[in-house]
């Protein structure tokens, strides 16, 4: 890409050069010719480069050589401040104005990038600085919220437009010529004020409130029981009044209806503390059936299902067993009663 080289005159707050740069090939456009021979009111021969480099820098170093690239309508005052009035007509007129982009020509590159680059003038630049100052930050101000630092914040953004409407540079095209007019003046064509206009519009930035600040959340880890912290918690809670009292282990009923109780008032100590809302029957409700219990149990106190019982063996008595003890115990190998279960017995 070949190098984009500008005058000293096109660099920021530089003032009007009073000669334009301007560099034509060794071939001069037809286009051109004709542009040329339509301004000049002397008739001026145009039969080689140098001719028409010289009456090219000429027209285009005339003070009145004066450029409107573009026209923006810009309100007169802060939105707090327009007139309102039923007539859109009449408040356009009292409350918007128009700002016409004028700008001079400081480079003709017909050789390298084939361009013509334009600056605004000084008067274009003071109005674009007092709009932005006196009607555009006040509206910025007004429609965001307060911090700190929104009047520091606020020169700054006033102070980078500066800068950058200073050093606005236009390029286009060097067939711009075109629109070229008496004493140097001229209008874009082809578009091209469009474009001028959106790139002024672009250097309005907006005023761009700090970003919120993240907190960041520290959870505390859970506290378990086991922990003093916890201990001291779980200490100050208080307990339901719903809980009964504690019940001894030897008063605990038995989990299985058909295991007996080994306490007689074990039923008594506790089934009648709870109500009959507090049993939950399945619906529907089997059929009931009497299992089998033993006296003083709690066993039948259960609704369950219908049990089918073994028969209960018959075991043998403590008075049974005492004969068959003895024999194994007291009879001897040679077929006679031992002597010493014959006196264990007589003393029992």
């Amino acid at each position: 890409m070949p190098p984009q080289l500008l005058p000293a005159s096109a660099a920021a707050f530089a003032p009007r050069a009073s000669s334009v740069n301007v560099v034509l090939g060794s071939k001069v456009e037809p286009w051109l010719t004709q542009t040329l021979k339509r301004i000049n009111k002397i008739k001026r021969p145009l039969n080689s480069v140098p001719q028409h480099q010289r009456c090219l820098t000429e027209t285009l170093s005339s003070p009145n050589a004066i450029w409107t690239l573009a026209s923006l309508q810009l309100p007169k005052a802060p939105q707090a401040e327009l007139k309102k009035d039923p007539n859109p007509l009449i408040e356009a007129i009292f409350n918007y104005q128009d700002l016409h982009l004028e700008a001079y020509i400081v480079h003709v590159d017909m050789v390298l990038r084939n361009e013509v680059a334009y600056k605004l003038t000084p008067e274009t630049i003071d109005s674009l600085i007092e709009y932005h100052k006196d009607v555009y930050c006040v509206d910025a101000k007004a429609n965001t919220y307060d911090w700190s630092e929104k009047e520091q914040q606020c020169k700054k953004l006033h102070e980078e437009f500066v800068q950058a409407v200073n050093k606005f540079v236009y390029r286009t095209h060097a067939s711009a010529l075109e629109g070229l007019e008496e004493d140097g003046a001229g209008e874009l064509l082809g578009g091209r004020s469009e474009e001028v206009k959106n790139i002024i519009l672009g250097l309005l930035k907006p005023l761009l409130p700090p970003p919120p600040k993240v907190v960041d959340v520290v959870r505390q880890p859970p506290l378990l029981p086991s922990s003093p912290a916890g201990t001291a918690i779980w200490s100050q809670s208080s307990t339901p009044a719903t809980l009964s009292a504690p019940v001894e282990s030897w008063k605990i009923l038995p989990s299985s209806p058909s295991v007996p109780s080994t306490s007689a008032d074990s039923g008594a100590s506790i089934w009648p503390t709870m109500g009959v809302s507090e049993v939950q029957l399945p619906s529907p409700p089997p059929a009931f059936s009497q299992p089998y219990s033993q006296p003083y149990s709690t066993a039948g106190l259960y609704y369950s299902s219908p049990v089918v019982s073994a028969p209960v063996p018959q075991l043998p008595l403590p008075s049974m067993l005492a004969p068959q003890c003895g024999i194994s115990m007291g009879y001897n190998s040679f077929g006679g009663w031992d002597t010493r279960y014959q006196e264990y017995a007589t003393t029992m």
